[in-house]
């Protein structure tokens, strides 16, 4: 029964719901807002790309606002705290038990926050690592060994975790990669055109498992 729901939720979401993602207006003093072209640039990238129709200005939404609802997608960013509310977890948790699909790019800095945050959200599961077969690295674009690199942080290798329900992709958690500043207009962080094209198109691989899935 609770395949079923999910399956209905995922099938009206995408005829409703699919022209729009949002990014989170989280609390904590975090700098939630960072990043400001990236979306946008993702999304046109998409609609060019994989044959989206996404809206190009995402919206903001608070985790507790019942708004959550209304975007298939939505996605966190910033470099410092985060803090769910009981309220925010609370929604969140239900937002993805039903069908919705949370991305949180850590922007270098939110890493130490974020992980006891989404243990709120989850308590009794662990953040696994995606391996490099996974669907999600496959198509539309291939990346053989998984999360591209996009900035050096720490010079650590970037890792893909994530929290999954009955098999799918719930919450996906992506650390020294930085694909947001990789998503942003070129002369923000002066990346080359092949580090940015690499960046896009995981995102757009992203997109894809969240509107095909």
């Amino acid at each position: 029964m609770k395949s079923l729901f999910i399956s209905l939720f995922l099938f009206f979401n995408t005829i409703i719901f699919s022209q729009e993602i949002a990014l989170v207006k989280y609390s904590g003093g975090g700098d939630w807002y960072a990043n400001p072209t990236s979306l946008p640039n993702l999304i046109k990238y998409c609609n060019a790309n994989i044959n989206t129709k996404i809206k190009l200005k995402p919206a903001t939404v608070e985790p507790s606002n019942p708004d959550l609802f209304s975007y298939p997608f939505v996605h966190m960013t910033g470099h410092g705290n985060v803090v769910f509310s009981d309220a925010d977890v609370s929604n969140l948790k239900n937002y993805l038990t039903s069908g919705g699909f949370l991305h949180i790019d850590d922007n270098y800095g939110m890493d130490q926050y974020i992980r006891k945050e989404i243990k709120k959200i989850f308590p009794n599961t662990d953040l696994v690592e995606i391996p490099s077969n996974h669907q999600i690295f496959q198509k539309p674009f291939l990346f053989a060994n998984g999360l591209p690199k996009i900035h050096e942080h720490d010079g650590k290798r970037p890792q893909a975790f994530g929290i999954f329900i009955e098999n799918r992709l719930v919450l996906l958690y992506t650390y020294e990669c930085d694909l947001g500043d990789g998503w942003e207009d070129p002369e923000v962080h002066n990346d080359p055109a092949d580090v940015r094209e690499k960046a896009l198109k995981m995102g757009a691989n992203i997109m894809n498992y969240i509107f095909n899935n």
